[in-house]
């Protein structure tokens, strides 16, 4: 591709490289080797979220090198940045929980401020865990320059005893310990042996379960989230991430005219069909607010409701990623669904091409049991599942791959942070028929929304994970398995129901009717709601307390900006 095809005086970086008065600005980029032909080029920005906090993100600077090469070969100007990002699996459990949510905000606006500040033409987005997925599509949906996100990869997967292994097994494994069905030497062995490699969680937890959307929107290069993070496949992925996003400036497609309407249906199908995280119910309002698209909770539960469930994936199922990738990857999910018509196949991607266009040559593998077939699904409805109610009358959410039942009806028990249900839990201090309730731990309240899955997977390893309900204004980890509910809205902290909820009371869930109710009478809540005083949010400085203050409800996907609806000036039109 010929830099020349690129008219400089129509892009962004003309701000930084064009006339006489930006001589300072060029001497800069001359001081870092660029020569004069490159700084004519566009600039094209190639972020990613490595650091060394845990094994999600090791091998994104890799990657980013290689997007880089493909973006050069293209005839632009590769400039490389890295964000921050926040392991859930490392946050998990303490208060450090408290930061994953805000990070997916925080790693949107530094993109933005990044692009904004350089005058970046265009961007590569390689994200590798859990918030910041969702955080790197935020940014080029708000920014609206031609982007290409590319996913960095699956971990391995573990073996113990001769069975694959992810960390949730561990998670699982210290509450078999504190039941005593594990030894300290087995639990040992087992943290030991979990994770041999670079790559996020290799289930169809929250990193691979927004993979696939990157792909089901179109965002994503058909196939480029299937290879685990160590294969060398992912380097050949990203240098045509890179020569896409060249395609795509020159032709001049932008992240709005792929993610739309119906691509946000596109994506939250695939959630529905794999069972994925209930933080995609999350996510995907909090993408579509970036691109003026009203697209909340409900409408995700809706195309929920009537999606079959047909990828055997771990926490309900028996498989991880890799062994997707093994099968054909993420194509083969997409050309299942689109085959039973599930999928909107006139979507634009990031190919130029239509879903449809995408998937035409792709050939549904019969030979395998990974993923099955919409005429022979695991179960007729998604693996996930929107639920509404007098204790929710913002609504909630709940994986039900894998539950073989899928109503509870039990007393409350309630705590108002998730440490005191967690020391509960361990000490064996609940019955059978219990509805733990952890509230507090909303957008606001928490604040951050923590995710649970100490808790959860505590409960699981003791056994009882069919035994109890579990339900929170807080997240759920895509770990998380049994009947947990989570983003239980409005949240305790302005109000809502669960924060009127006392020991005791009687609680129903259906999520075959999608209802989540709470069997006290209607003057007997508004009696306890005349006493009901908001607690104090001791955070009162820092990331913390900005969240706290600017954050909406997770219906809404948990934003903290008024969105593209009020938007005036686009950054890619400057």
């Amino acid at each position: 591709m010929d830099a020349k095809t690129f008219d400089k005086s129509k892009l962004p970086s003309r701000h930084v490289t064009q006339g006489p008065s930006r001589a300072p600005h060029r001497s800069y980029y001359y001081a870092m080797g660029l020569t004069e032909e490159e700084i004519n080029r566009p600039f094209v920005g190639v972020v990613s979220c490595w650091n060394e906090a845990a094994p999600c993100n090791i091998a994104l600077m890799r990657q980013a090198q290689s997007a880089k090469k493909g973006v050069n070969e293209a005839g632009g100007t590769p400039r490389e940045f890295c964000t921050i990002t926040v392991t859930d699996g490392i946050a998990m459990g303490h208060q450090g929980m408290k930061s994953s949510l805000v990070s997916r905000e925080i790693i949107a606006d530094s993109i933005e401020v990044t692009m904004r500040g350089h005058c970046y033409d265009a961007l590569v987005g390689i994200a590798g865990c859990d918030k910041s997925l969702p955080g790197t599509m935020m940014a080029m949906l708000r920014l609206n320059v031609p982007s290409v996100f590319m996913y960095g990869g699956s971990i391995l997967p573990g073996k113990f005893k001769g069975k694959d292994v992810t960390v949730v097994d561990v998670f699982e494994g210290v509450g078999m310990h504190s039941a005593g069905r594990m030894s300290d030497k087995e639990l040992h062995e087992l943290e030991c042996v979990a994770c041999p490699s670079a790559g996020a969680c290799g289930g169809q937890f929250t990193a691979n379960t927004m993979a696939c959307v990157s792909e089901a929107i179109g965002l994503a290069l058909p196939g480029s989230a299937g290879a685990p993070a160590p294969y060398e496949s992912r380097d050949e992925y990203a240098v045509a991430s890179g020569l896409a996003v060249m395609r795509l400036l020159a032709d001049g497609i932008r992240p709005r005219d792929i993610a739309t309407r119906k691509a946000f249906e596109n994506a939250a199908t695939v959630v529905a069909a794999t069972g994925g995280s209930t933080n995609a119910a999350l996510h995907l309002p909090a993408m579509a607010h970036e691109a003026g698209i009203d697209f909340d909770l409900f409408d995700v539960a809706a195309i929920f409701k009537k999606t079959p469930y047909i990828a055997d994936l771990k926490p309900g199922g028996k498989y991880v990623a890799k062994d997707v990738f093994d099968i054909g990857g993420v194509p083969q999910i997409l050309k299942a669904l689109m085959e039973g018509g599930y999928l909107h196949g006139d979507c634009l991607t990031v190919t130029g091409k239509t879903m449809a266009e995408n998937l035409e040559t792709v050939v549904f593998n019969r030979d395998q049991t990974v993923i099955y077939p919409v005429s022979n699904p695991i179960t007729p409805t998604g693996g996930v599942v929107g639920l509404k109610g007098s204790l929710a009358p913002d609504g909630a959410i709940v994986k039900v791959a894998g539950l073989k039942k899928l109503t509870f009806r039990g007393v409350a028990r309630c705590f108002d942070r998730e440490e005191d249900a967690f020391e509960a839990v361990s000490r064996g201090d609940y019955k059978e028929g219990d509805v733990i309730v952890i509230r507090y731990e909303g957008p606001k309240g928490g604040p951050g929304m923590r995710e649970m899955l100490s808790t959860t997977a505590a409960l699981y390893g003791q056994g009882a994970g069919d035994k109890v309900a579990l339900i929170t204004d807080g997240r759920f980890s895509g770990a998380t398995r049994g009947f947990c509910i989570g983003h239980v809205g409005p949240e305790a902290a302005v109000g809502g129901p669960i924060a009127l909820i006392k020991d005791g009371d009687v609680i129903a869930i259906d999520a075959e009717k999608g209802t989540l109710d709470l069997e006290v009478d209607a003057a007997e809540l508004e009696r306890r709601r005349k006493t009901w005083k908001a607690p104090a949010n001791p955070y009162q400085s820092g990331a913390l307390r900005k969240f706290a203050d600017q954050v909406g409800p997770a219906l809404k996907g948990a934003v903290t900006h008024p969105g593209g609806k009020a938007e005036i000036v686009c950054y890619a039109d400057i």
